[in-house]
């Protein structure tokens, strides 16, 4: 979440005159993340987040990512709902961007996530692609593999100037990936964007899951391995196996991974590792002036590349089965 177009008195009473929800009491802009822009509004019907939709989500995407939300809350996921106004409308405009409102989850995120949080972040993983079986709606991947080289020639030249030798990491994991990465496994919906921003727990419990707004259809296991790269690092970028052995078993408990996508899963490790450091590093260099958004430091992701390109089996993730 992050703000990058400000909303002024007059867009939100323009926008909120479609609904009932009473007088606004607060607007606060939210600046964690950096996809979107993301209000905390209080009005006397309730408190609600407002998105406004930038950057990479196509308009065209929102009735995928409002109707999965409301399937998955269906098959029983703790997830915000989308807000119709008064027509059964539950998209908007406001301020010249698409926009929604969605309900407010109680919860924290956790900033030092434990074994036990990995546990139980494995199993709601699991229990996402269950329940997403049978969703009526398909979303292609935006960010897969095929897009990486054009999304990488956006920052090639000015890629040194995060680190030396930057640009040829990148290009040559690439090409690495290219020839490695695995075709036909498991698939159906994936969140894509699982890290612990996204995650709400209350009284020691997951209480519930955020932002699906790079949800899509791609393979389970790549979502497995995104959720490894976001959970079972340290701060200072250490691997920690037995956060990873508790993510991994917790997912397989509800939805045991299969044979391919364990000889499989260093190489995806790799992408999302290296997926994630392209998006950083092109939010990196391309912050708009006066936006309130704090971009994430595209390194961090290389540093969990170079571990990822030492594994070779299930054993470096801790996993024995």
């Amino acid at each position: 979440m992050a703000v990058y177009t400000e909303v002024t008195d007059e867009d939100l009473a323009l926008f909120l005159g479609a609904y009932d929800l009473g007088p606004v009491k607060s607007l606060k802009g939210i600046a964690e993340g950096v996809e979107n822009s993301n209000y905390l509004l209080r009005t006397e019907g309730g408190t609600f987040i407002l998105t406004l939709y930038e950057k990479r989500v196509n308009e065209a995407d929102l009735p995928f990512f409002l109707g999965l939300m409301q399937h998955l809350a269906a098959h029983g996921l703790v997830c915000p709902q989308p807000v119709p106004n008064r027509a059964g409308q539950a998209l908007g405009r406001i301020a010249g961007r698409p926009a929604v409102l969605v309900t407010f989850l109680e919860g924290m995120s956790v900033r030092r996530p434990t074994a036990a949080h990995c546990a139980m972040v494995g199993e709601a993983l699991a229990r996402l692609h269950l329940a997403g079986a049978d969703f009526n709606m398909r979303r292609a991947n935006s960010l897969a593999l095929s897009g990486w080289s054009e999304l990488f020639e956006t920052a090639r030249a000015r890629a040194d100037e995060i680190a030396p030798g930057l640009a040829a990491l990148i290009a040559a994991e690439i090409d690495s990936l290219n020839r490695a990465w695995p075709r036909d496994l498991p698939e159906g919906i994936i969140h894509a964007d699982l890290f612990p921003d996204n995650v709400f727990f209350l009284g020691g419990q997951l209480s519930g899951l955020i932002d699906f707004y790079f949800a899509c259809t791609d393979a389970f296991a790549y979502d497995a391995a995104i959720c490894l790269n976001a959970w079972c690092f340290e701060q200072d970028t250490s691997f920690n196996v037995t956060k990873a052995h508790a993510f991994l078993d917790g997912y397989a408990r509800v939805r045991p991974f299969t044979r391919a996508e364990l000889e499989a899963f260093p190489t995806l490790a790799r992408g999302a590792s290296l997926r994630f450091l392209l998006t950083r590093l092109v939010d990196w260099l391309n912050v708009p002036a006066g936006a309130m958004v704090r971009p994430k430091d595209p390194m961090e992701y290389v540093k969990k590349l170079r571990f990822h390109q030492h594994a070779v089996s299930m054993r470096d993730y801790g996993w024995q089965s």
